[in-house]
C-alpha cells in the first residue's frame, strides 16, 4: 500500500519514519502507563519495553502511522496487512485479506477531543480504497471504555480469546 501524507479536521496523517521511533514508544508508554494507573491491564509488557524492538520493525516496515497536530505527535496506529503471532495466538490462524489493528494509542491532551473517531475513520476509508474488506483488532475484555469506543465506532464483537475481545469491521 502507498501512503502519503493526509490532512483531516486539522490533522495530518502520514507513514511514521525511523527518526520519530522514540516519539512513537514515549507516547504508547505513556499511554500504557496511564491504563496501568486505571488499573486496566492493558500493554504491561509494552510499558516495560518488551515490544521495544517490534515497534521499531513495524516503523521500518512502513506499517505504522502517526497523527500530527500543529507539528506535535497527538497519535499512533499500525496496521499490519499479515497476522502477527500475537494475531495468530487470539484468532486462530487466518488466511483471508484482513488487515490487522495494533497500538493505536492517543495523547492524552486528545483524549475525549474525537481524534480516535477521526483516525478509524480515515482507517476505514483508506483500507476500502485499498482494496481491502476487513479490520480487526483485539482489546482487553474488561477495558469497558475501549470495548464501547469500539462498539460505538461501527465495530462488530465477534468473539473474545484469552481475555481479549475481538472486533471485527467490513469495509
Amino acid at each position: 500500500m502507498e501512503y502519503t501524507s493526509y490532512r483531516l479536521n486539522g490533522y495530518e496523517i502520514s507513514l511514521a519514519t525511523s527518526k520519530e521511533s522514540d516519539q512513537i514508544i514515549s507516547l504508547l508508554k505513556d499511554a500504557a502507563k496511564w491504563l496501568k494507573e486505571r488499573q486496566i491491564d492493558q500493554w504491561g509488557f509494552l510499558a516495560s519495553g518488551g515490544e521495544d524492538e517490534g515497534i521499531r520493525q513495524a516503523i521500518h516496515n512502513k506499517e505504522t502511522f502517526i497523527v500530527k497536530r500543529d507539528g506535535e505527535i497527538v497519535a499512533t496506529f499500525t496496521l499490519y496487512l499479515e497476522q502477527t503471532e500475537w494475531d495468530q495466538h487470539v484468532w486462530g490462524r487466518l488466511n483471508d485479506e484482513a488487515v490487522y489493528l495494533h497500538r493505536l494509542a492517543l495523547s492524552r491532551s486528545e483524549i475525549g477531543s474525537g481524534l480516535g473517531k477521526v483516525v478509524l475513520q480515515w482507517m476505514v476509508n483508506h483500507l476500502r480504497n485499498e482494496g481491502k474488506s476487513t479490520l480487526r483488532l483485539d482489546c482487553v475484555g474488561d477495558n469497558v471504555k475501549l470495548n464501547e469506543f469500539y462498539l460505538n465506532n461501527g465495530f462488530e464483537m465477534v468473539g473474545t480469546s484469552d481475555g481479549h475481545s475481538l472486533y471485527q469491521k467490513n469495509l
